[in-house]
């Protein structure tokens, strides 16, 4: 009995050391394999050097009035109150006014026509046909407006009927809420009003201009006692049905009744293209205004008032260029984690290493921790490094970034060296179950490489469902493009947009790796070496 206790107890630490010992056995074969290390730097150097090759390709060009008004470098980019980059380009009739009062308006028409010259991102602005097409942009917005000054930038709120989002407040670019839903009309015409207590102001919109309802009130904290309040007319680029290309765009409404209370000092509307000059998909052309009579208007403008995200509108993606040196790395390193096991089959060696680990599924264990460990540490010393000279060559080039977050600076750098680990898994599991490499190679490519290089050819619908439901959906962790429901854009893949969130797309990967190396470990135990 006595015997007995001693040899369980022994068994179970040889049990714990058998599996570190087998773990250095592991990467002493990895390690000793010249070629696999070689390939491992190949990997990380690979993504260094394709990223900065793509980030070196995207060089910025604005012509605002024609090829010899060029420039490489993008203007500057207007903040927001809360700090954010923001899109302020539209066409203003406005008066100053002092301490509190109201501003009423009816807005009987809103149309509008888009450009057929060049796409956004087809070429310099200079480069547009003025021809348009009649097609209203659905954030179109026509209505009135109080603000701190006509800088770009500057504190906002405002009532506004919307090509097809119904009537809006919204106030300081990010800020939104729905009122009377529907179209404007001659027919079906918007009343709407504002109204400033101090930095207090509240909008309401009408179908009579008698019966009145509260939209919602903003706070505009630190609004001077004279802050500018008029009419506004603004329409953002235009994006055709599954179209990855946006067209700049026009609006025009027509605007009565108008009625302003309080301390009006020049009592006198004066018309200003505001952002006039700033890089958006804006018809130069587009932003007049004409006084039909006392209290009524026309008005054309062109351009947005809202966040300003990524895609199209925008070159320089930080997180665009680290995928082009991704992929290749990816299959490098999809080779050297199929041929970690597949060459012990072809040389009979894996026969040594089930007879000295009898234990089967600890043996592909070890392989899976050491090839996901060695396949990590590329990808985290190529991806950071990659990262500080994309940025830096876009700069260079004259992009403009927006903004990221330390955060999601490190999500993109980790979550990339953590797919590439995930990735030589599943390259391990499958080259186990094949146990030849051309096969494993290829499978492995089919499943992590094919279905991103077809999102480039499929519908945006199709696209989609293909990166939720491939292992692909893992790169969704180098997504840096911010959006906005506020914004119209083409949020595909293609322009850096992913249908999952960053760490659920790396867990579809994980759950493609958990069954290979399961469906693996089966098989390696059932099968005769």
């Amino acid at each position: 009995m006595t015997t007995g206790i001693i040899i369980a107890h022994r068994s179970e630490a040889v049990g714990h050391d058998g599996f570190a010992q087998l773990l250095r056995a592991e990467w002493t074969k990895f390690r000793t394999v010249r070629g696999w290390v070689i390939a491992l730097g190949a990997a990380a150097l690979v993504i260094v050097l394709l990223s900065f090759v793509s980030a070196s390709g995207s060089r910025f060009s604005f012509c605002p009035t024609g090829p010899s008004s060029c420039t490489s470098r993008h203007p500057a980019v207007p903040t927001g109150p809360g700090g954010e980059p923001v899109t302020d380009s539209f066409m203003s009739v406005h008066q100053p006014l002092v301490g509190n009062g109201a501003v009423t308006v009816r807005v009987t028409s809103l149309s509008g026509a888009h450009t057929s010259g060049s796409p956004v991102g087809g070429g310099p602005n200079g480069t547009l046909r003025p021809t348009s097409q009649p097609v209203l942009a659905p954030w179109a917005k026509a209505g009135i407006i109080v603000e701190r000054d006509t800088s770009q930038g500057a504190a906002y709120a405002a009532v506004m009927v919307t090509g097809a989002h119904g009537v809006r407040m919204q106030y300081d670019y990010t800020h939104d809420a729905p009122g009377l839903p529907g179209a404007v009309a001659v027919s079906s015409p918007r009343w709407l009003r504002l109204t400033r207590i101090g930095d207090i102001i509240t909008g309401y919109d009408s179908t009579d201009g008698s019966h009145w309802s509260d939209i919602g009130t903003a706070q505009l904290r630190g609004l001077p006692s004279t802050v500018q309040i008029g009419l506004l007319v603004a329409s953002p680029a235009y994006f055709p049905s599954g179209s990855n290309n946006g067209y700049p765009s026009m609006a025009t409404a027509s605007f009565d009744e108008i009625s302003v209370r309080g301390d009006l000092p020049t009592n006198s509307w004066t018309g200003e293209a505001i952002g006039a000059n700033a890089f958006y998909p804006v018809l130069p052309t587009a932003s007049s205004w004409h006084r039909l009579s006392r209290n009524a208007f026309t008005i054309t403008g062109s351009g947005d008032i809202a966040p300003r995200v990524g895609g199209s509108i925008f070159n320089g993606d930080i997180g665009g260029s680290i995928l082009v040196g991704a992929i290749p790395g990816l299959i490098v390193l999809i080779v050297v984690a199929t041929l970690f096991v597949t060459s012990e089959y072809r040389r009979g060696l894996i026969r040594i290493t089930l007879t000295a680990s009898p234990r089967r599924g600890r043996v592909l264990a070890a392989k899976a921790i050491v090839i996901g460990s060695v396949a990590f540490a590329a990808g985290l010393v190529g991806t950071a490094l990659a990262e500080v000279i994309a940025h830096h060559v876009l700069i260079t080039n004259g992009n403009y970034l927006l903004p990221v977050s330390g955060p999601t600076e490190a999500r993109v750098i980790v979550g990339t060296a953590l797919l590439l680990a995930v990735a030589a898994v599943l390259a391990l599991a499958l080259g186990t179950a094949f146990r030849r490499s051309a096969a494993a190679v290829v499978t492995g490519i089919v499943l992590l490489v094919l279905p991103f290089i077809l999102v480039y050819t499929l519908p945006a619908g199709d696209s989609n469902w293909l990166m939720r439901l491939t292992p692909t959906a893992a790169f969704s962790v180098q997504g840096t493009q911010p959006s906005s429901p506020l914004v119209a854009n083409a949020y595909t893949v293609t322009n850096g947009y992913y249908p999952l969130e960053p760490w659920a797309g790396l867990a579809v990967l994980c759950g493609y790796a958990a069954i290979a190396l399961g469906a693996a470990t089966w098989l390696l135990r059932r099968r005769d070496v």
